[in-house]
């Protein structure tokens, strides 16, 4: 069963997504779990908040794997994944980030972005273990000024549809509250 874990800044998404990894973990030695981290250190600030994610993560659950996939994330899926192993990515957010607004090198056009964004619910349908995703929720506000901004905001909704379309579930977490959107 396929998870879309939507929610604000420090809204407990990450966490909610770690006690899926933790829950499916305890159901049986054989089971695995792997993390499928997006995010790229741009700057120091981004850098030590990869550190702590990842001291907190190895805390809290212990057995989480981790893969650093920037770019490559529908490949991962469908390489990582096994009827035996929880994926989780965090997040969708950066995703489009590093593919749209990277830091470096050319941004991926609207065609490209589209072909990769169905290269990813093409990967979920297919994937033989379920799959946990996380991403932000950051349309709820004012239409942001800038043209770049829009368009990352229209991208990202967009995605959050299709990708809310191939699960199952999908919850919207507030203030470390689980709110259930779509459930089975």
């Amino acid at each position: 069963m396929h998870e879309l874990i939507l929610g604000g800044q420090k809204s407990g998404k990450s966490r909610c997504a770690e006690q899926r990894a933790a829950d499916w973990l305890a159901y049986g030695h054989r089971r695995e779990a792997v993390l499928i981290a997006t995010a790229l250190a741009g700057d120091g600030e981004m850098a030590e908040r990869i550190a702590r994610h990842r001291a907190d993560r190895a805390a809290r659950v212990p057995r989480l794997q981790a893969l650093e996939v920037p770019h490559e994330l529908p490949e991962a899926v469908a390489e990582h994944s096994s009827p035996q192993r929880l994926l989780v990515v965090d997040c969708l957010t950066l995703w489009l980030t590093q593919l749209r607004l990277p830091l470096a090198g050319p941004a991926l056009t609207e065609s490209q972005w589209l072909a990769r964004q169905a290269a990813l619910c093409d990967a979920l349908r297919e994937a033989a273990g379920p799959v946990v995703l996380v991403s932000n929720e950051i349309g709820l506000g004012l239409a942001p000024l800038s043209r770049e901004s829009r368009q990352f905001l229209d991208a990202l909704g967009l995605l959050h549809q299709r990708v809310a379309a191939v699960c199952e579930r999908v919850t919207l977490m507030v203030a470390g509250l689980e709110m259930a959107v779509k459930r089975p």
